[in-house]
C-alpha cells in the first residue's frame, strides 16, 4: 500500500469518526475539533512537503487552528443556549403581589 493511501485512509476514518459524534453544545470541550485540525494538518503538511517534519508542523498548526474554532464554537452555543433560556418565561417577567400575597401577572 503506498503512503498516500495510507495516509488518506487514516483521514477519512479520522474524519468519519469526528463528525459522528460532533454536537453543539455547551460543555468547553474542544476536543472534536481540535482532532479534526490536527489530522487534516497533518494530512496536508506530510502531502505538501513529503516529508514527517512536514506532516508534523502541520498537525501542530491544524490542531492549534481546530482547537480554536472549536472553543469559538462553544462560546457561541452557550451565548445561544443562555438566550434561549432566558426567553422562556419572557411572558411572566412583570408581575406584581397583592395585600393576601398571590402573584398576578401583566
Amino acid at each position: 500500500m503506498t503512503r498516500f493511501a495510507k495516509i488518506s485512509a487514516v483521514a477519512a476514518i479520522a474524519l468519519a469518526a469526528g463528525t459522528i459524534s460532533a454536537s453543539a453544545a455547551c460543555n468547553n470541550d474542544a476536543s472534536t475539533e481540535t482532532v479534526l485540525g490536527a489530522g487534516s494538518g497533518a494530512l496536508v503538511g506530510g502531502l505538501a512537503s513529503h516529508s514527517i517534519v512536514g506532516a508534523a508542523v502541520g498537525g501542530v498548526a491544524g490542531g492549534l487552528i481546530g482547537n480554536t474554532i472549536g472553543h469559538s464554537n462553544n462560546r457561541a452555543d452557550c451565548r445561544r443556549a443562555a438566550h434561549a433560556r432566558a426567553g422562556q418565561n419572557r411572558e411572566h417577567d412583570a408581575y406584581y403581589i397583592d395585600k393576601y400575597g398571590k402573584r398576578h401577572y401583566y
